[in-house]
């Protein structure tokens, strides 16, 4: 078993009606994994499924927030390997069983991630114009060597975030304590690559759709583009590679694809 390589911690978030089929794709991954869920919002509907899959809950009494609570979760998984599942999402059965392989291989992992479908109004989505777009950007990772290259990376990462952030594995003896910057709302995962694009090591890309990511009213996500919170983090990011006016003008055509995250998109 390679239970004390890898762990899945779950965030979950006040009452999610996701959150039991999250646990249960985690629980029947192929290889077994420890599995932790993190709050900011204890309530007995998370409590009562922690008991009920007899999983460790953790509860975070300091400063609240997305990237509070992805470092909260960071911070407790006891592994090496760490996943922060969102609540919303599934784990497809070879999802551990990929990493830990990988991982193993290639010991100056950064991060690890793979590809990932869209799950809209319970239909699961392999292929649309968005996975299309973060699939090409993501193809030169394809080649080995471009994965530990500081210029490839972050050449990718200047013309948007095309890793999904709950397929994101973290190699935590090769990161820093830290690694969610407080204050973001939307981009805060793009944020995080960039700054971990400039350290030695490797960002792996597994090609393979290894989970399922929800869209849905309720999310996260689809409240941030709605008060408009991305279109000013968007920007701030592209000026992290790009001059001011370049920067404007791709944030623009960037908050074109927010409109991929409608349901009838």
């Amino acid at each position: 078993m390679n239970q004390k390589k890898h762990t899945f911690a779950i965030c979950a978030y006040k009452e999610s009606e996701y959150l039991e089929e999250c646990i249960r794709s985690l629980i029947n991954q192929g290889e077994e994994t420890q599995i932790i869920i993190v709050t900011s919002t204890p309530n007995e509907y998370i409590s009562a499924l922690a008991k009920k899959y007899e999983l460790p809950l953790f509860i975070n009494n300091g400063k609240s927030g997305i990237t509070e609570d992805w470092n909260f979760a960071y911070k407790m998984a006891e592994t090496n390997y760490v996943t922060i599942a969102h609540q919303d999402d599934l784990y497809y059965q070879d999802y551990a069983s990929d990493a830990i392989r990988y991982l193993d291989k290639y010991t100056n992992t950064l991060i690890y991630f793979t590809n990932y479908a869209e799950i809209r109004n319970d239909e699961t989505i392999y292929d649309n114009k968005l996975l299309r777009i973060k699939k090409m950007m993501l193809s030169p990772l394809k080649i080995k060597k471009f994965g530990n290259s500081v210029f490839i990376r972050r050449r990718i990462l200047s013309l948007g975030c095309p890793i999904c952030c709950p397929s994101v594995t973290f190699v935590k003896s090769n990161l820093p304590e830290f690694v969610f910057t407080s204050g973001f709302r939307s981009d805060e995962d793009w944020e995080a690559w960039e700054k971990l694009s400039k350290l030695k090591g490797r960002f792996y890309y597994n090609s393979r759709p290894l989970m399922g990511h929800r869209i849905h009213d309720g999310s996260e996500t689809s409240a941030i583009i709605n008060d408009n919170v991305r279109n000013r983090e968007d920007l701030e990011m592209f000026n992290k590679f790009w001059p001011r006016p370049i920067a404007k003008f791709l944030a623009k055509l960037y908050a074109n694809s927010e409109k991929s995250n409608d349901l009838n998109g």
